[in-house]
């Protein structure tokens, strides 16, 4: 197969299901390695490119919880948990924890290729970080007449007045400057402002879009900054400039 193909790890202590997952992943064009412990999983992830976990929660020794938290703290690797019926409450605390999706066994295997392709899909759509976002302790944005003050979160119009922004409306147009001039799609705009907190089926953001238009745009009925794209997302229409804040003393 090409480096290109994606390389799924399966962890799970039991040798029929990991065998079971690896041969029927590998038959529909993806890589497939597996790990019986969390201990091995951390081998594998330490020597291999891993592009995603397929992770069991109830797992002897170190569990699948365990696992992710560890994967969270180091990279951005999507992960789905199996999990059994009972165990709703590790479900939502691996959700809580930064897993992007989850499936309860028993399961069909079909089902599970599926939600492998969407996780990839999702992950994989989302924009690159710009050079500015990756070193992103940039403290002022410039865009049209305003001015976001990022370590502050404090925005301002063109004559000095600050306009109250919740964490909801901060991130979202944090995602925007960005991004600018980017057409950002209602999942991307998700993934961005919520991270894997988000719901797959949330239509949140276009709430939050026209709050935010009503802070921002001379008319929120005719939106010159944000414009919707049919069928796209939405799109920061102005360019960005960004500074260092110049501090006092």
């Amino acid at each position: 197969m090409s480096e290109k193909t994606p390389h799924i790890l399966v962890v799970d202590d039991n040798a029929e299901i990991r065998d079971l997952l690896s041969k029927y992943l590998t038959r529909n064009a993806l890589r497939a390695t597996t790990a019986a412990s969390g201990a091995d999983a951390r081998k594998v992830l330490a020597a291999s490119a891993i592009d995603l976990i397929v992770l069991d929660i109830m797992m002897p020794g170190e569990d699948g919880l365990s696992v992710c938290r560890h994967v969270r703290e180091t990279s951005d690797t999507p992960i789905i948990l199996l999990t059994a019926v009972a165990e709703d409450t590790d479900r939502i605390i691996g959700l809580e924890m930064g897993a992007d999706d989850y499936l309860t066994k028993p399961f069909n295997p079909r089902e599970l290729l599926a939600r492998i392709k969407a996780v990839l899909r999702r992950a994989n759509s989302l924009p690159r970080p710009t050079a500015a976002e990756e070193t992103a302790e940039e403290t002022v944005i410039r865009f049209g007449d305003w001015l976001l003050r990022v370590d502050r979160r404090e925005l301002e119009d063109a004559e000095g007045r600050l306009i109250s922004l919740s964490t909801a409306e901060f991130a979202l147009i944090k995602a925007f400057t960005d991004h600018p001039r980017m057409v950002l799609s209602r999942d991307q705009l998700l993934d961005l402002t919520q991270g894997r907190a988000a719901n797959v089926f949330d239509r949140s953001i276009d709430n939050q879009v026209s709050r935010l238009r009503k802070k921002i745009e001379p008319d929120p009925k005719t939106p010159t900054l944000i414009k919707t794209v049919w069928g796209g997302g939405y799109m920061l229409s102005v360019g960005v400039e960004r500074h260092p804040e110049r501090r006092g003393g």
